[in-house]
């Protein structure tokens, strides 16, 4: 188990972020925090689904070349993918290359536009934050994060009940941490509050 790790800069962090880079930049400046717009909740979604399996540092590599191939996230372009698309976004070896991803990005644009016109802009973000914790989680050390919990598990069931996919309870409790449903930061982090 590790708590929060002090780095060179003197500032506690969790203990992922400790080092200068990529990594501390996102954790300082983005996870945890909230996000605007279809399009950004979309990315997140989006990323948080290819990261299945692998490490969060490859996605966040891979982000700028992601939002080239996917037209910046927007819902309505992505919802519109053929498999002229499917095949091209196959061949792009600066994105994670998985077709069931592929695929998932594609009909969870799609599940996004029609959730949108029954219940309007926002609704994603409605929806995932109605599944925020009561009490958000407030882990000392590494030993006491969680990587599920039954919101998230909830949220998974809401958006499988909407057509979306590979939404697991995983996957959307990472989110939930990304986009500040919950601080998702150890105490004693210089970023937690």
């Amino acid at each position: 188990m590790t708590g929060p790790v002090v780095g060179e800069d003197g500032l506690a962090r969790c203990p992922w972020a400790a080092g200068p880079g990529e990594m501390r930049d996102y954790h300082d400046h983005e996870w945890g925090r909230p996000i605007v717009g279809d399009a950004a909740w979309f990315e997140r979604l989006s990323l948080e689904a290819f990261q299945s399996g692998l490490s969060w540092a490859t996605i966040l590599r891979k982000r700028p070349a992601f939002r080239a191939a996917f037209d910046a996230f927007d819902p309505e372009r992505v919802a519109g993918y053929d498999e002229t698309d499917v095949v091209r976004l196959m061949g792009d070896a600066g994105i994670v290359r998985n077709r069931a991803k592929v695929l998932a990005a594609i009909t969870n644009a799609r599940a996004l536009v029609a959730l949108r016109e029954a219940q309007g802009a926002d609704s994603l973000e409605r929806l995932v934050r109605e599944h925020a914790p009561p009490v958000a989680p407030a882990p000392h050390d590494t030993e006491q994060q969680q990587t599920t919990s039954p919101e998230s598990v909830a949220l998974s069931k809401a958006l499988k009940k909407r057509g979306f996919t590979f939404v697991g309870p995983t996957t959307m409790f990472a989110l939930m941490e990304a986009t500040g449903v919950f601080d998702p930061h150890l105490v004693g982090c210089h970023r937690r509050g």
